[in-house]
């Protein structure tokens, strides 16, 4: 690959990474990882590669359509988006940056990382969840209540703080 080749993938992936989320505008595409490919091929068409939130995510299509939009209005005519669920997408991929940004607008941002274990006996892995306390994003508190597991999109879920009652969002764990 040529160095204006490379600077061509690079600045394709910097557009393709500042596509803001259609549910979360608080962060982008590339903020919560979702962006796991970009290549240009010999003819000048970029391929992106897409994974999203959860399989049956409303708003693939949208961030689809906003990533061939934002290429377009870069220079890049030629863009190709392929959707890849395996593997499958975690809160793992969210980075620094977009914690902080959803933790600053009101939405706790998932913690640690995901357990993935071995089931005894068998070659199969399966998830482990740990329900822990939601750390109201206002207060502070771990006084807090699960309201919902459905919060305003399907990856979050809906929580009350006891201390302040301030309702708030937190990004579901996967």
């Amino acid at each position: 690959m040529t160095v204006s080749a490379a600077t061509a993938v690079e600045r394709a992936w910097a557009v393709s990474s500042a596509v803001a989320d259609p549910e979360l505008p608080v962060v982008t595409i590339g903020d919560l990882g979702i962006v796991r490919a970009v290549d240009i091929d010999a003819q000048g068409c970029v391929h992106i590669v897409l994974t999203p939130t959860y399989s049956g995510c409303p708003a693939t299509a949208v961030i689809r359509s906003d990533v061939v939009g934002a290429l377009r209005e870069a220079g890049f005519d030629q863009v190709e988006v392929r959707t890849a669920l395996a593997p499958a997408w975690t809160t793992d991929w969210i980075t620094d940056d977009g914690r902080r940004k959803l933790s600053e607008h009101g939405i706790v941002p998932p913690s640690g990382v995901s357990a993935i274990v071995s089931a005894s006996g068998g070659s199969a892995a399966r998830r482990v969840d740990v329900a822990l306390a939601m750390r109201c994003p206002r207060c502070g508190s771990l006084d807090t209540l699960l309201v919902s597991r459905f919060g305003s999109t399907a990856c979050q879920a809906m929580y009350r703080c006891k201390s302040c009652l301030e309702p708030f969002d937190a990004i579901k764990p996967y």
